[in-house]
């Protein structure tokens, strides 16, 4: 077996372990990255980005057989129909041109990437195994364990045919009359979403009472309305027992304990992602765990001296934006900079139709803190460019002290709202408070004077409502 010496191994080379070695490799830090599948990781091959393509080419196929019924922005079109194995390879051609990108950035870093599986031998001391060819030993002074996280697997209703995960999801031969999806969180919504929009009749199958479980009723009702309008087929409070003998649909248990059976072509298991702990001998380094995660610090450091994690292998909140930022901090503390994770607040995103963006604390949340709150809502009914958009559902919450109009939270749910999150989690990492932006001039006419008027109806001082 050749051997090889680095100060840096980065394990996984998703969005923390790139972003990581990049950083790293700036700082003049030797680095060596470690993949086993495609650079980008979950996110840009199997995750983030594909679904995005395939939510918007949906949003495009919509709109133009909305077209072919008549608009009122005088737009005629025939009968649209759809190549979905166009529309994947498109999808494929956006995801090769970013992991593309990946490859060379870590290049023009400095960066070794080594294509192979990694196993643990200790916490210095990492053997790979190429796909073809002979075994390499990597030994290093920092281990960085980035390794991300995998679908979670229903033990009633395994991966395998017709049973598929977010990732088979992602890159469909051809479109299934039938879909059903079992978990009405984001993934099982955005592309259940997609789906229907495509064509699928889809029905979903939640295990609590309400779509979004994770967010309140006031934001998921403007996405409750698109399920309806799509006609996605909720079944709320139920749970899935397994297929039929036949493979032919899904037995469902509803609250009440009656059973039925949901047919479908397809079935999509979307009920969350755990860690990826398993399969490279993490059991070998006796870390100290948080339940199914490895639990770090404020600087990514686990439990043993100089190894280090990131991302979904440490648990919740799962989202690449997090581990990015902290792949940076880890090079940073490496090259010997003083940091710590502590971000004020980290967005989170479902890109359902419409839109839902989450930054901070809810209402509620802020009064089971114990914090006395001001929450005012600005309505796109209001707005000039979302009329203009055709597109008035939704609204933009604020969530402030009532002492000192500190900023505590933002929420948002309507059309492209995503690209509002950059100035919500920006307010708060600047400890703005309800002044500062309502004194902010804003643009018009844009979606974010919604942002502006928020906080001025906070302060009782809107002024188009």
């Amino acid at each position: 077996m050749k051997s090889q010496s680095t100060k840096l191994l980065v394990i996984g080379g998703g969005p923390g372990g790139y972003v990581a070695a990049i950083r790293a490799g700036q700082l003049g830090i030797p680095t060596v990255l470690v993949e086993g599948e495609m650079l980008g990781g979950t996110c840009l091959n199997i995750g983030c980005i594909p679904s995005k393509a395939l939510i918007h080419a949906a949003d495009e196929f919509e709109k133009a057989r909305l077209y072919a019924n008549g608009s009122p922005l005088g737009i005629r079109v025939k009968a649209p129909e759809i190549d979905l194995p166009q529309t994947v390879r498109w999808k494929d051609g956006i995801v090769g041109k970013l992991t593309g990108g990946v490859a060379t950035l870590l290049k023009k870093n400095g960066v070794q990437v080594v294509r192979g599986w990694a196993t643990l031998v200790d916490g210095k001391t990492v053997d790979v195994q190429p796909a073809q060819g002979e075994a390499l030993r990597l030994q290093c002074e920092h281990l960085l364990l980035a390794t991300g996280s995998v679908p979670v697997e229903l033990p009633s209703m395994p991966f395998g045919g017709g049973v598929i995960s977010s990732t088979e999801a992602l890159a469909p031969a051809d479109l299934p009359k039938r879909m059903v999806v079992v978990g009405a969180g984001y993934i099982g919504l955005e592309l259940g979403i997609a789906y229907r929009k495509l064509g699928a009749e889809v029905a979903v199958v939640e295990a609590t009472n309400r779509v979004l479980p994770s967010y309140d009723d006031e934001l998921t009702r403007p996405v409750l309305a698109t399920l309806k309008r799509l006609g996605v087929v909720l079944h709320l409070s139920c749970s899935v027992q397994g297929l039929t003998d036949n493979g032919a649909a899904v037995r469902v248990r509803s609250a009440n304990a009656d059973e039925f059976a949901l047919p479908a072509d397809r079935v999509l298991v979307a009920v969350g992602r755990k860690p990826r702990t398993e399969g490279f001998g993490l059991e070998s380094l006796h870390l100290d765990m948080a339940g199914r995660s490895i639990k770090i610090d404020e600087q990514c450091r686990t439990s043993m001296r100089n190894v280090w994690a990131i991302g979904d292998v440490t648990g919740e909140p799962m989202l690449a934006h997090r581990a990015m930022a902290q792949g940076e901090l880890v090079a940073e503390v490496i090259a010997g900079h003083k940091r710590r994770f502590a971000p004020a607040a980290i967005p989170a995103i479902c890109f359902t139709d419409p839109e839902v963006v989450v930054v901070g604390l809810s209402p509620q949340e802020a009064g089971q803190g114990g914090l006395d709150c001001i929450t005012a809502a600005f309505p796109f009914a209001a707005n000039g460019r979302a009329m203009s958009i055709e597109s008035t559902e939704g609204f933009v919450r604020v969530v402030a002290r009532r002492d000192n109009h500190l900023i505590v939270g933002w929420q948002a749910v309507g059309r492209g709202v995503a690209e509002l999150s950059a100035a919500f989690s920006q307010s708060m990492e600047m400890g703005a408070r309800l002044e500062d932006v309502a004194a902010t001039i804003h643009a018009h006419p844009t979606l974010g004077e919604a942002v502006q008027e928020t906080a001025l109806r906070a302060l009782g001082q809107a002024l188009h409502i």
